[in-house]
């Protein structure tokens, strides 16, 4: 059974997007390994605190990839 985890920062995705994110993922599984697949693919979405992660050691904020997204 596939399991996909996927890991944003909290508060930039709104449920919406986050259940778009999901549905979209199962699909793509779906695709490759076939409907029968559906049923137990599980997709995960973990969100961790604004500033607990970093690029090239520049820590990143909610603001900041907010902010990236609309440029």
């Amino acid at each position: 059974m596939p399991l996909v985890d996927i890991e944003v920062m909290e508060g930039v995705f709104d449920d919406a997007k986050k259940q778009a994110m999901i549905k979209e993922v199962t699909d793509a599984m779906v695709s490759v390994e076939g409907e029968a697949m559906r049923g137990v693919t599980w997709v995960r979405i973990k969100e961790l605190k604004s500033g607990d992660w970093a690029i090239g050691g520049n820590i990143l904020t909610t603001s900041g990839i907010r902010q990236m997204a609309a440029e």
